[in-house]
């Protein structure tokens, strides 16, 4: 049976760009309401649920199109090469990012968001293909299970002890050990490559979710489904932070399951609201951006050097902005975040001309 394709998965998808894009590119980071800021260590705010989402989207994504695949008989071999193919673009475009505007490889960053999405969906796409339902959920308890003991039972070797402290944790110090270039804060970096190994279940939760939507039940029994899973997830991700703290720069396994909950509870409500009770109202922007969602994603950090890096009479764009705002008794925050709302504006207008001209890269 081919699947329907999903509205509120396209508009969920959509406005998960654009929440990212919001936060991580306000008029200034010196005002910025707490709620568009990461937690500084342990905790959660609602900034923190948008890259998780994305990556539960990522898993969603999968299940559908490599669904379609096997059933269309795809010889294996050859979705192997896309992926691979796909992966390392991603990745390669991610350094890209890195890299603008100086190209200084010497001073050169490998980890990412970008990255991390690659080799989620690189090992996710693979075992999608190799794999049911029961070993993925099976994988995923075994890697949060093994993390956490990891974390919290392994000594650094530069310390001694057991640590979960910024820099001072066994996955920063995997990181300083493996991880080849600069890192993101000097001593650690919040994408490296041990915490890439929770991310990958994040991935998991979103394929065991797709699973969900391209079974035979009916659409009700799916909705139910997917926020009956989400409602537990989060209770035990927030049962397991009292022994493991929900961390997003750790990917800890209770950061894991609580957003992988929240994720579940966003789409399984999006499903009922959007495909079956039709209330589509709004979600067109959603599904604009989401359209071509990496893409976008890339295009605003290229635009950033234009909106936040050029100069007029000796300051930059978003100053300008806020010394204009801020002389008409507007507050500094507010104003940084109304510049942050035009920015995903701007951003918005290449991702509706690509629309219109039904253009989709698939990076």
């Amino acid at each position: 049976m081919k699947p329907a394709r999903l509205i509120s998965l396209d508009a969920l998808r959509g406005f998960t760009i654009a929440a990212m894009i919001l936060v991580n590119y306000p008029g200034t980071w010196d005002q910025v309401y707490p709620p568009l800021l990461h937690a500084s260590w342990n905790g959660l705010t609602m900034t923190d649920f948008i890259y998780p989402f994305f990556l539960f989207i990522v898993g969603v994504s999968i299940a559908f199109a490599y669904s379609k695949r096997l059933e269309a008989g795809f010889p294996k071999g050859e979705m192997y090469k896309k992926i691979l193919t796909r992966s390392l673009k991603i990745f390669l475009v991610g350094i890209f990012l890195n890299l603008i505007p100086t190209f200084d490889f010497s001073d050169m960053r490998i980890a990412g968001v970008l990255q991390r999405i690659a080799i989620v969906f690189l090992a996710c796409a693979l075992l999608f293909l190799n794999s049911d339902w029961k070993k993925q959920a099976y994988l995923a308890g075994s890697i949060l299970l093994g993390y956490w003991l990891a974390m919290t039972l392994i000594p650094t070797p530069d310390e001694g002890v057991v640590m979960l402290e910024p820099g001072r944790n066994l996955a920063a110090w995997i990181d300083r050990i493996l991880l080849p270039g600069k890192m993101w804060e000097g001593t650690w970096d919040p994408e490296g490559l041990f915490s890439t190994f929770p991310a990958v279940v994040t991935g998991i939760l979103g394929m065991l979710a797709g699973r969900i939507l391209l079974s035979d039940k009916t659409q009700q029994l799916k909705a139910n489904y997917l926020m009956a899973l989400g409602l537990p997830l989060i209770l035990l991700g927030l049962l397991w932070a009292q022994v493991f703290p929900i961390n997003k720069h750790l990917w800890t396994s209770s950061f894991t399951l609580v957003t992988g909950g929240a994720a579940f509870l966003a789409l399984g409500a999006c499903y009922f609201l959007v495909d079956i009770l039709g209330k589509q109202k709004g979600t067109r922007i959603g599904i604009i951006f989401g359209a071509n969602a990496i893409t976008v994603y890339v295009l605003a950090d290229v635009l950033s050097l234009v909106f936040y890096g050029w100069e007029i009479g000796g300051e930059s764009l978003n100053i300008h902005f806020l010394t204009a705002f801020s002389s008409i008794g507007l507050p500094l925050k507010f104003s940084s975040m109304v510049y942050a709302l035009l920015f995903v504006g701007i951003n918005f207008i290449p991702a509706y001309l690509l629309y219109q001209r039904n253009i989709f890269i698939k990076l």
